[in-house]
């Protein structure tokens, strides 16, 4: 939306909208905290409505560019830093913009304040974002892309919760291949941990699973929950032998999950791949270390990473750039399964 005399919407406009001073909207989109919520609600309400973008005073004058993008991580900290996934993400999102002008901010979305992260990117501090993460609410970020190049790693959940640009993986496919591979090893009794189902991941790994099992004939009812943490792999491993003592083949939905499946299997005595045959979803740093080294789906997370930093770059610059990329799984077979 532009202003009457066809400029860009300006800091009063937003102000009149609001029904506040221009003072308090300038903190607002500083990010000032001695703003009440509901008057911040009114002005980011106010902003969104006109397709405001600030203009920082002094930013790069002529091309009104911080030379900033942002990777914005609605997760907890914690899993942040002990899944691999998000390091390769941004290891090639950092190979991607090394030869370009511009940075790098990471941003953790704040447990106490969502709201905090929006502000940062209202406010003027960078050219676009990067959003990674997959669960029901975090594209609500989508509503910011009228001020702001976005581009998300994951598909919505909803596919009515259009995200404008996205780049993914093949999880259905994957997860089918995986659990083929189980059932052409001679498995009858194959089990999943499925990660959570709030997540696109979680409900497209879980499909491919029975997509498989479907069509070899086999039950597919040993289903435990997980949260892609290795902890809730080796807890969901010992509620599946209670269940079924038989279970022959696992798919687990992360790499992390499997490797705690495997800590499980080898507490109560089962051989890997002997007994139970053990196939995860990634192909972490990790998964060629445990023992046994485990087959996984590969997943191209860092190709991932540098496929939506191409894409937000070039959607800075105004260049035509495809709605969705999906990028392919393939097998890798070790000793596992």
């Amino acid at each position: 939306m532009i202003g009457s005399s066809g400029g860009a919407p300006t800091l009063e406009m937003v102000a009149a909208r609001a029904g506040v001073s221009r003072a308090t909207v300038s903190r607002v989109v500083n990010g000032s905290p001695k703003v009440s919520p509901d008057v911040v609600a009114s002005v980011q309400a106010a902003i969104a409505d006109l397709n405001y973008v600030p203009n920082r005073a002094a930013r790069s004058l002529a091309s009104r560019r911080t030379q900033s993008i942002a990777l914005i991580v609605p997760e907890s900290a914690a899993k942040v830093f002990d899944d691999p996934f998000f390091a390769s993400i941004v290891q090639g999102i950092a190979v991607a913009i090394a030869s370009t002008e511009y940075t790098l901010t990471m941003l953790i979305e704040s447990e106490v304040d969502p709201g905090k992260t929006r502000r940062y990117l209202l406010g003027g501090n960078v050219d676009g974002a990067l959003v990674v993460s997959h669960h029901t609410g975090d594209h609500s970020y989508a509503q910011l892309s009228g001020s702001l190049p976005l581009v998300f790693g994951g598909r919505p959940l909803d596919v009515a919760e259009s995200s404008g640009y996205t780049v993914d993986v093949d999880n259905e496919h994957g997860a089918a291949m995986g659990t083929r591979h189980l059932v052409e090893r001679g498995a009858r009794r194959i089990a999943t941990i499925a990660g959570p189902q709030d997540m696109p991941p979680g409900v497209d790994r879980l499909r491919g699973w029975r997509t498989s099992l479907d069509a070899a004939g086999l039950a597919a009812d040993l289903v435990e929950p997980g949260d892609f943490t290795a902890a809730s792999g080796a807890a969901a491993m010992r509620r599946l032998l209670e269940r079924e003592p038989a279970v022959d083949g696992l798919f687990a939905a992360n790499d992390q999950m499997a490797m705690g499946a495997l800590a499980t299997l080898a507490e109560t005595g089962r051989s890997v791949p002997d007994d139970v045959a053990v196939v995860g979803f990634d192909d972490d740093r990790y998964a060629a270390t445990t023992t046994p080294s485990l087959t996984t789906v590969r997943q191209p997370s860092s190709k991932m990473g540098a496929e939506m930093a191409t894409k937000l770059v070039r959607l800075i610059a105004g260049q035509p750039v495809e709605a969705e990329t999906i990028l392919p799984t393939e097998l890798v077979v070790r000793a596992s399964a």
